[in-house]
């Protein structure tokens, strides 16, 4: 099956008469449980029907044809993030973050730092997290990175870190299932923020893992059981609806963001546009080799913090917001939150569904008001 067809029809139960395609939220926190708690369902914090149909849903995307892949959903991809991170990881051992991930993911070193762990910082561009990895339990990889949109070589880094010992995870937010299956390119985990590209319409908060091994599921599955970082069931059922539109909204938020960044290349104001589906992109020749479509997000310097802020306040069809992925575009100057190496004139601008030459169109106006 295609991307489209099979994100319309992922995780729904078979056609029954009288049946809705997708049944509702399941709104429990507890059921009848008579006899011994066998299940399948026991109670609201370890089981709900919702979750499941759309967990069957998001690893038939991320790894479809292969029975053996499980997702477990969050509340929000940093809930997501964090039970990886803290349930694969002992004191003693050693974790390889990218020193260029999202902020909140490196803001987990103070917390694994104090429980005994000792945290490694190395870029993501020219996959520089290899030079970290003796005696490593887990690397941590973000590709494309957010915000600076780095790219690294999965695989090649999945192959030296297990030959090194390590587990796998890769964050793919930004790529989307769709976009990139690190899976298949040999990661251990594949873990999302469902808040963005997923679900798509900037009104809920989702995470989720993926794992093909039992063994790992089931330690993220204690961690999300004794934590109860679970997803709400109208969250759940909402990501799963989208899902449906998913292959049409990422293909057109692709090629509309191909579309800004290459006339963002044409503005002499303009510095670093990124975009990995740029030809000219530093990261444009592994992003081709690993994904199958480039996301949503462009991002570019404008000459100072003034300068961004008057290009923003400008922007007429484009809301100034800290998420991406969304259906509507969104942008900010991404230095106003401390934590990322950027310029203050930085700008993370997250590529809608309008129509192209109106994005685009916005954008110029903006600019031209931005340089007075």
């Amino acid at each position: 099956m295609g991307d489209s067809t099979r994100s319309v029809h992922a995780g729904r139960p078979p056609a029954t008469a009288y049946e809705p395609s997708l049944p509702g939220p399941v709104f429990v926190s507890h059921y009848h449980l008579p006899g011994e708690p066998t299940g399948p369902y026991t109670y609201g914090r370890d089981e709900n029907p919702t979750w499941e149909r759309l967990e069957a849903a998001i690893a038939g995307l991320e790894a479809p044809g292969d029975p053996a892949a499980t997702t477990l959903a969050f509340a929000s991809g940093m809930a997501a993030v964090s039970a990886v991170l803290l349930s694969q990881v002992r004191s003693g051992q050693t974790v390889v973050l990218p020193s260029d991930s999202y902020q909140t993911t490196r803001a987990l070193q103070d917390r694994l730092e104090s429980y005994g762990v000792e945290v490694r910082l190395a870029p993501t561009a020219g996959d520089g997290q290899l030079a970290a990895l003796d005696g490593a339990a887990l690397l941590w990889v973000e590709t494309p990175s957010n915000p600076e949109l780095d790219v690294c070589d999965i695989r090649r880094l999945a192959d030296a870190a297990h030959a090194a010992g390590a587990l796998v995870a890769v964050d793919n937010t930004l790529a989307t299932p769709l976009g990139q299956r690190p899976l298949a390119l040999g990661a251990d985990f594949s873990v999302s923020s469902g808040t963005k590209a997923l679900s798509g319409h900037g009104d809920l908060l989702l995470g989720y893992v993926t794992t093909r091994d039992p063994a790992l599921t089931a330690g993220v599955r204690t961690w999300r059981k004794t934590v109860g970082a679970i997803p709400g069931p109208m969250e759940a059922w909402l990501a799963h609806r989208s899902l449906a539109t998913l292959a049409l909204r990422v293909d057109r938020q692709a090629s509309n963001a191909l579309a800004l960044a290459q006339a963002l290349l044409e503005r002499p104001e303009v510095s670093g546009v990124r975009h990995p589906g740029l030809p000219s992109d530093p990261s444009h020749a592994v992003a081709s080799a690993q994904m199958r479509r480039f996301g949503s997000v462009v991002s570019f310097t404008l000459p100072d913090q003034a300068h961004a802020e008057r290009f923003l306040g400008a922007l007429r069809l484009t809301a100034e917001a800290t998420s991406f992925g969304s259906v509507q575009s969104t942008a900010e100057r991404r230095a106003r939150w401390g934590g990322d190496a950027v310029a203050p004139g930085f700008v993370r601008f997250s590529v809608g569904v309008e129509d192209p030459d109106d994005i685009v169109a916005d954008v110029l106006q903006a600019l031209a008001a931005a340089a007075g």
